[in-house]
């Protein structure tokens, strides 16, 4: 083999990899600015997506409720509704205590005990705050008696 066909073999597999090597230069460019873009959207809109908690409110005071148990037992209880910042008008408590005495009825002592309380009081947080859309954002249980 020459020397002048040796060259031209060199020039041919260069101008082979001079279109390869683009297509990668852009493939990586592609990929930095997709990146880049997703991490901007990621901080622009929050990591979660999600609103950031309501601003607290006032917080209302309900009538106290006696709840009949099982086995002749019973419960007096009483709530407060956490009301969001938004809120300016008085909220109407029957929804609440409405849910409450669905919540804790015809539940024996033992299942009432602190850890139940405790996952029952967080059933009941979830259904008041979805029956008032918006306008509640915790609940407090201020008194529980049960005999």
């Amino acid at each position: 083999m020459s020397k002048d066909e040796a060259k031209d073999k060199a020039k041919d597999k260069d101008a082979a990899e001079k279109p390869k090597s683009k297509k990668k230069l852009l493939l990586i460019v592609a990929v930095v600015v997709l990146a880049a873009v997703g991490g901007g959207a990621y901080f622009l809109l929050g990591s979660d997506g999600e609103e950031p908690p309501p601003e607290p409110g006032e917080v209302l005071p309900l009538e106290s409720i006696t709840v009949n148990l099982t086995e002749g037992h019973y419960l007096k209880m009483r709530l407060a509704l956490q009301a969001t910042a938004e809120v300016t008008e008085d909220i109407d408590g029957s929804k609440a205590l409405d849910l409450a005495v669905d919540e804790f009825s015809n539940k024996s002592v033992a299942e009432l005990g602190n850890e139940g309380r405790q996952k029952h009081k967080a059933e009941l947080k979830e259904k008041i705050i979805e029956a008032y859309e918006g306008e509640v954002m915790d609940i407090y249980v201020t008194d529980f008696v049960m005999q």
